[in-house]
């Protein structure tokens, strides 16, 4: 017969032996964006499918050509989308093709801010495209998501020994230290989500063609808001009360 008494589960709440303490670490930092990204759409329109596919193959080359002018500094061009379908329009008792509609829809991200603008307006004075954006941010790797969780847990700490010191003890082990929202699924951000709002409006190429190009738009990056949170248990040296 095993007389081995059963080990007793450690109480949830700590025992005057040993009194738990729980805090919440948090911490908000403000940096700049290292990222920014655009949306870019090239359309056409005709009444040949033929013809409008080739205008629209050629003015997505004349946009992805420009774009990849500019080097290093666009770290990431992707395409998205790409339709193209008939207008019906009635006629008599059938439907014909009224028009053929064709779209492409590509995204960029830029690092370089300065040549952000300039290509932001050199897009927009391309015939029948829109450019959206910027949508900032920052890389996900980016080391300030990491300087966020390593404040709030030193924020924990300190608060936690400033618990101790009112209650003339000290802190005596760590329990439990959780990323809040750790055991929830992370949200889906898109763009315009978080990671920054869109702070240029969408605009439409296709103007008269200019002696001289249009003078870069001034972007103002937008700071970005970083936030971390912990929730830490620690146990207590047994305070003396009386």
């Amino acid at each position: 017969m095993d007389s081995t008494a059963p080990t007793s589960p450690p109480a949830p709440y700590g025992t005057p032996d040993a009194p738990r303490l729980a805090v919440r670490g948090e911490a908000h930092l403000e940096v700049d964006p290292e990222i920014a990204r655009i949306s870019v759409t090239v359309t056409a329109r005709g009444t040949d499918r033929r013809d409008t596919l080739n205008d629209l193959t050629r003015r997505n080359t004349t946009a992805l050509d420009l774009i990849k002018t500019y080097g290093e500094a666009v770290t990431t061009l992707e395409t998205g989308t790409f339709t193209i379908n008939p207008e019906l329009t009635r006629h008599g008792r059938g439907e014909r093709v009224r028009a053929y509609h064709g779209r492409v829809h590509t995204t960029a991200e830029l690092t370089d801010f300065t040549a952000l603008g300039e290509l932001t307006t050199r897009l927009a004075d391309l015939d029948l495209t829109r450019v959206e954006g910027p949508w900032w941010a920052l890389r996900p790797d980016s080391p300030t998501h990491r300087d966020a969780r390593r404040q709030a847990v030193r924020e924990a700490v300190q608060r936690a020994r400033e618990y101790a010191e009112a209650l003339g003890t000290d802190l005596a082990a760590l329990v439990e230290l959780a990323d809040i929202g750790a055991e929830q699924p992370a949200p889906v951000h898109g763009y315009g989500g978080p990671m920054g709002g869109m702070r240029a409006a969408a605009a439409y190429g296709g103007a008269p063609d200019f002696a001289e190009e249009a003078a870069p738009l001034d972007l103002e990056p937008q700071r970005q808001h970083v936030y971390a949170q912990v929730n830490a248990r620690f146990t207590l040296v047994p305070p003396r009360l009386a």
